[in-house]
This record gives C-alpha cells, sequence and structure tokens, in this order.
C-alpha cells in the first residue's frame, strides 16, 4: 500500500442537498489561528465566500476547522477548495506571508438523517471548551450555529 492517502480519495462522491461535517487542519499543524485576527478572515469567508452552502455551524480553532454545511450548488472538494484558497489568500496577505495555510485535503462525514444536527452543532462550537482555550464557549470569538436567536 503506498504511504500517500490519495487513494483514500477516489471516488468520493458528495450530493447536493447532504448535510456534510468536514475537519480541515492548518499546514503541520501551525495554531496560525491563535491570532484571532487571522481566524477572523477564515470566519469571513465561511460567511460570506460560501453562499454556494448552507452553513450550519463552524469552529476556527488555532489549527483546524470543523465545518457542518449543507451543499447546494457545488460538490464538496470544490468548495472546500474555494473556501480554502480564498481564506489562504486573505491570511496570507494580512501575514506578508507566503508558505501554505491549509494541509492539502480534508476529512468529511456525511451526516444521516437520524442523527441530531443540533447536537453535531454544538459538539463543534465546545470544541475550545474541551480543549481548554475557555472556560465558556462565549469568551472564544471564532465560532457560530444557525440555532443562535
Amino acid at each position: 500500500m503506498k504511504g500517500n492517502s490519495s487513494g483514500l480519495r477516489k471516488g468520493r462522491y458528495s450530493e447536493l442537498g447532504r448535510i456534510y461535517l468536514v475537519t480541515f487542519v492548518t499546514f503541520e499543524r501551525k495554531p496560525i489561528f491563535n491570532d484571532y485576527a487571522l481566524g477572523r478572515q477564515v470566519v469571513d469567508v465561511l460567511h460570506k465566500e460560501a453562499e454556494f452552502t448552507d452553513t450550519l455551524a463552524f469552529v476556527v480553532m488555532p489549527d483546524h476547522v470543523h465545518w457542518l454545511l449543507q451543499l447546494e450548488s457545488k460538490s464538496l472538494s470544490a468548495t472546500l477548495k474555494t473556501v480554502k484558497s480564498i481564506s489562504s489568500r486573505k491570511v496570507k496577505r494580512i501575514r506578508g506571508m507566503s508558505s501554505d495555510i491549509w494541509q492539502k485535503g480534508f476529512h468529511d462525514h456525511a451526516v444521516r438523517r437520524e442523527e441530531d444536527l443540533v447536537n453535531i452543532a454544538r459538539y463543534i462550537v465546545m470544541n475550545p471548551v474541551r480543549a481548554g482555550l475557555v472556560k465558556s464557549i462565549r469568551e472564544y470569538p471564532l465560532w457560530d450555529a444557525v440555532w443562535l436567536q
């Protein structure tokens, strides 16, 4: 068996209208989003640039992002490629850097109908608390969920 993950992605299929939980990580897991200003760039992309999805919840952690989304018009791969590309350009412009921001690829889970979306969203947004970054999610600025009023 080869040492790369490209074989794992062969035959990847994404379905419009389906809800996915995706995780993508920074290059070499560098915690660049400890700088909240840089993390806000990713948040802005998820809010504004990802109009081809319905974002249900997300959290931007220091070295990765969890995103619960419903595909509307592009494949999952095309969606992630766009989001990573736009956010990478924004972060590089602010930092004045040329190195990679995101690791190649992503992990995805197609949410089944019987799974509880609100519980999945809670699990996502509570990541900073479980990681010990904050005591309350209210203290962490890099998350959102559609269930907020």
